[in-house]
């Protein structure tokens, strides 16, 4: 039987989070001895251990099973009870499923409208079928087994399964083949080899045609997914945890397991309009001379920008919520001439609060009063290395301290503020002072957390630090602004990060291997239910070459959060450090980004409605065709616009993989019919780009920054096809979108032999726009003016004086 500190996983891990190798000795579960239905699901009970099956839905099941203490004289049917801190949503919040159920001799069934479950009574072996009767997430054969390091489940691989997801994960798209551990770890010059990074998302996507489904394993501990590696027919879970807990999510398609699997773990709420702007961040702009420069260059060389951020050189000494009175001596005053000029302010806030006593250090004093900080197990205070030098990490898993924590970013959002970002919050420390040559080390496994009624170790939560940090953060500033919607970025997360902030995958490096990498990196995370993402356009370490910064600017469109970044002792990489040439393409791609963003507004709303990625790859829109799975260097930007990007330097053409369906080319306006690859031009100031037949593409004109951003010229391009789009309006703002401040616009095109229609619907939502115009620009045809009145309308093309289109 398991240890119990054994199986809390108190064990040292190396210094990749890795633990040793499990030994030889593992138990089984045996046959089922005794059945108990309820509402809700069944508990089978075997010698050793009890599964408990819940029902959440038609395509929604919870599979757990726990060991009974050594020390009972008979199985157990208890489990762990719910955390406070859970990231799924409570079983009895979801309305009851009705189910039926069917026992033979040898197996149990159970039934929803979608899915059998079928499970075997000796040994306990589940599998599942769809309404097809296709077999998937099998157990095989004595699949579960534990010992004293933990409990291990092993499924088979169905040949043509591809798997995504697993969160933040360099390589490429898919990870079949390989074997991941999820344990939140500072990576500084990650590679496609890396195992460990900033977020932990235990979750995987498995799509193979006609069939898709997602496994989320519901535990905050040490885990790891075997992939096929070890043995290429099987994949395997295992836990250092006291019981396994996972929940099977099917599909049959990536859009339905997404929209599942957000509706557990939460959905993105909606930024403010300007987060979806350009952003500009360095380590450092180190003073507020400097800020201003920066933001004036942006306005003079008129490239658009958003955002300025600040790093870690505002503040005094690295301490957290203060402000250097030497380099920033006027925070508010320099907010608001930033503000005047169109800009927003982040700033950084890292985790760890400077040792300092008797120093008139307020957040440290109070810390230490209310015994907010993390301690050892023997009691004493637990002290790590980070920028300030010794520095003591709150225990953010208690919500006093959370609480405590956001008002302190009073500091910040008093001067002017507009949002936080979260770093080294995995979190990251040093055992040594930083250039000490010392070792990255954790907080110890068996260091106490959590409130009092609710008591744990490290080794349980370890994975939420940076997710419970920016619900701290959140919390925080939707407490001081409250009508304001907060924008807070965070370099760690766990699942369900997605509910309190956006993510950017940490400190990359300026190559054309990281510039590659970004893209399968973002699209995993928008199938891991992460949709606001980004990579540092031109690469954090090292120096971009002119070339690559260009390609880099160019992807970085595509990302649904644009930053660009660098790193102390880098040469400059704002967009015109690389000569006029890389300046006039930045300068285009920057304002291409804004003429979208009506259209990334509208699809960040419709990720806050169902879960759906920003970013996508191409198996998303299109499952059924086995040609898009392995696809990493395309992606579509919704389901409208379809991007190759150049990832090589001296490229300048590509191969373009074109699913099903007509295709536009974005520059040109030339059609093209797949499935098939074509061979396009992609000269070094050109973004090889696609637009879908039959979608309808909102544009904004031209603008410095979305505070310049006119809603009263709204501009709709047309392409021929059958299609629909949802134009989403609101103030960009405000929370007063969720009193019913908001505005839909239904559109739907259709291509009627030589003949093109285009139905507007009524305006849905109390927000009124401007008196306004639609500007409507079918390709092919002549464009046309008409009122926006709110009302439904229909048009159609060839109009008397417009020649059909052909």
């Amino acid at each position: 039987m398991l240890e119990p500190g054994e199986i809390l996983g108190l064990r040292p891990a190396d210094a990749n989070g890795q633990f040793p190798a499990r030994p030889p000795q593992r138990q089984t579960c045996g046959s089922l001895q005794q059945l108990q239905a309820h509402s809700r699901g069944i508990h089978l009970i075997c010698a050793q251990g009890c599964w408990s099956v819940q029902i959440l839905t038609p395509r929604l099941f919870r599979l757990r099973f726990g060991l009974r203490p050594a020390s009972a004289n008979g199985p157990s049917g208890d489990f762990l009870p719910r955390r406070s801190w859970d990231v799924a949503l409570a079983d009895e919040e979801w309305p009851p499923t009705s189910f039926q159920l069917q026992e033979s001799p040898a197996q149990v069934h159970l039934s929803t409208s979608l899915v059998q479950v079928r499970i075997d009574r000796d040994p306990i072996r589940f599998s599942f079928q769809d309404s097809q009767g296709q077999e998937f997430c099998a157990d095989v054969p004595f699949g579960l087994t534990w010992g004293s390091d933990g409990i291990r489940l092993c499924k088979h691989l169905h040949p043509a399964e591809h798997i995504y997801g697993l969160g933040e994960r360099a390589g490429l798209l898919n990870k079949r083949g390989r074997r991941y551990s999820h344990w939140t770890r500072d990576c500084w010059n990650y590679d496609a080899h890396s195992d460990n990074l900033y977020q932990a998302i235990p979750f995987a996507l498995f799509l193979r045609p006609n069939l898709c489904y997602g496994l989320f394993l519901h535990c905050t501990h040490w885990s790891q997914f075997d992939l096929g590696q070890i043995d290429p027919e099987q994949w395997a879970i295992e836990v250092r945890a006291p019981e396994l807990d996972y929940y099977l999510i099917y599909g049959p398609t990536p859009a339905l397991v997404l929209e599942t699997y957000t509706q557990l773990t939460g959905r993105p709420p909606l930024p403010p309009l300007w987060a979806l702007g350009y952003q500009q961040c360095r380590w450092s702009y180190a003073s507020a001379a400097q800020v201003q420069t920066v933001a004036q260059q942006f306005r003079q060389r008129q490239i658009p920008c958003d955002v300025i951020y600040l790093d870690i050189d505002y503040m005094r000494g690295y301490r957290v919520f203060t402000w250097d009175p030497r380099r920033f001596p006027e925070p508010a005053r320099l907010m608001a001439q930033l503000h005047e000029a169109g800009f927003r302010v982040v700033a950084i806030v890292d985790p760890g609060v400077k040792f300092e006593p008797e120093a008139d250090y307020a957040v440290f004093d109070e810390g230490l009063a209310q015994d907010f900080f993390i301690r050892r197990a023997d009691g004493h205070l637990f002290h790590g290395y980070v920028w300030p030098g010794k520095v003591l990490f709150p225990d953010f898993l208690r919500p006093g301290v959370r609480q405590w924590w956001g008002s302190w970013q009073r500091v910040l959002t008093q001067a002017g503020v507009d949002g936080i970002w979260n770093d080294m919050n995995e979190p990251a420390l040093n055992d040594r002072p930083f250039g000490d040559g010392g070792q990255i080390v954790d907080i110890p496994l068996d260091a106490p957390q959590g409130p009092p009624d609710e008591p744990t170790t490290h080794a349980e939560v370890h994975n939420l630090y940076g997710l419970l940090m920016t619900r701290a953060s959140r919390e925080g500033l939707e407490q001081l602004n409250p009508n304001r919607r907060p924008f807070v970025l965070t370099r760690s997360g766990f699942a369900g990060i997605q509910r309190w902030a956006a993510v950017w995958t940490g400190d990359n490096q300026s190559s054309w291997e990281h510039l590659e990498m970004s893209l399968p990196m973002l699209l995993n995370l928008g199938l891991s239910g992460v949709s606001f993402v980004g990579a540092d356009i031109g690469g954090f370490g090292g120096n971009a070459t002119p070339e690559l910064f260009a390609r880099w600017m160019q992807m970085g469109i595509l990302y649904p959060l644009m930053r660009g970044h660098s790193a102390l002792g880098t040469r400059p990489h704002e967009p015109w450090s690389f000569g006029l040439e890389v300046e006039t393409i930045c300068r285009q791609a920057i304002q291409l980004r804004y003429q979208l963003l009506p259209y990334l507004y509208s699809l960040f709303w419709e990720s806050s409605q169902t879960g759906s990625p920003i970013l996508r790859p191409l198996l998303y829109e299109f499952p059924d065709d086995p040609q898009t799975y392995e696809i990493s260097d395309q992606a579509m930007l919704g389901s409208a616009l379809l991007a190759a990007p150049v990832v090589r330097p001296g490229v300048r053409c590509r191969a373009v993989y074109l699913p099903q369906g007509t295709w536009f080319d974005w520059w040109t306006g030339q059609a093209h019919t797949g499935p098939r690859y074509i061979l396009v031009p992609a000269p070094l100031e050109q973004l090889p780009l696609f637009v879908r037949g039959g979608s309808v593409l909102p544009l904004a004109p031209p603008c410095p920054s979305t505070a310049h951003l006119r809603r009263d010229q709204p501009h709709l391009k047309l392409y021929p096809g059958n299609g629909s789009f949802t134009l989403y309006e609101d103030d960009g703002e405000t929370l007063a979108h969720r009193a019913g401040a908001w505005a839909t616009t239904f559109f739907r095109l259709q291509q009627q032999d030589s003949q093109l229609i285009l139905g507007i619907g009524a305006r849905q939502g109390n927000w009124i726009p401007p008196e306004r115009s639609w500007l409507l620009e079918p390709l092919g045809h002549t464009p046309l003016s008409l009122p926006d009145t709110g009302q439904p309308q229909q048009v159609l093309w060839p109009t008397p004086e417009d020649p059909p289109f052909s």
